[in-house]
């Protein structure tokens, strides 16, 4: 699967869709923010922009023809810009070039900073949800509020939290739609839908 189908024209409806199902369900509010990338990567775009340069260099050196000595260093130096501004331009090079912890790490951060944002701890039971997500590093995070004990939720929900991590590494748009519908099993075993329950946190995709 690709990435456009993230940001497609209906993705966003389909989102939606499935949030309205799962807080039928559940007396938990959801929130689904969508993020191209939950880090700063420009040591992976130095990292390959000296590769470049370093090879430029070896083949400078190769060259029999004499060249002089202010070009062999300027030569290095746009070849160092250049690979540096490639890299920034595709998701999987710096994705490569980055260690699964740091991206890992970089989401959970990514994350808890939205929760707040977003303002998903204004809700009335502190029962609030947000499922993120992010394309770049391909995978997911859920960040539950304190009303809501992730412990009293079983392997059930660690299955579906593995199971749309699993989806977002490979990209999949509707298999991350099929692993949220999931969710809501989950959370109304534990906080079924109150009789009073009124929707508190916006259903739309927060899309950045």
């Amino acid at each position: 699967m690709s990435q456009r189908a993230f940001f497609a024209p209906d993705a966003k409806t389909k989102t939606v869709e499935v949030v309205q199902e799962i807080e039928r369900q559940t007396s938990a509010e959801v929130v689904v923010a969508l993020r191209k990338s939950s880090g700063y990567y420009r040591h992976a775009d130095y990292l390959f922009g000296f590769a470049v340069a370093l090879a430029t260099l070896v083949a400078v050196i190769l060259v029999p023809e004499p060249l002089s000595a202010l070009a062999v260093p300027l030569d290095a130096l746009v070849m160092f810009v250049l690979g540096a501004a490639f890299c920034a331009q595709f998701f999987g090079l710096r994705r490569l070039l980055t260690g699964t912890r740091r991206r890992r790490e970089n989401v959970r951060a990514a994350a808890l900073v939205a929760f707040h944002e977003l303002g998903i701890s204004r809700t009335t039971g502190r029962w609030g949800v947000l499922v993120y997500l992010s394309i770049l590093e391909r995978d997911a995070e859920i960040v539950v509020d304190a009303g809501i004990d992730e412990a009293s939720l079983g392997d059930d929900w660690q299955r579906a939290v593995a199971e749309l991590r699993a989806a977002m590494g490979a990209l999949d748009f509707p298999r991350v739609l099929g692993a949220m519908r999931a969710l809501g099993p989950v959370l109304a075993s534990a906080h079924p839908v109150r009789d009073d329950d009124v929707n508190e946190l916006p259903d739309e995709l927060s899309a950045t």
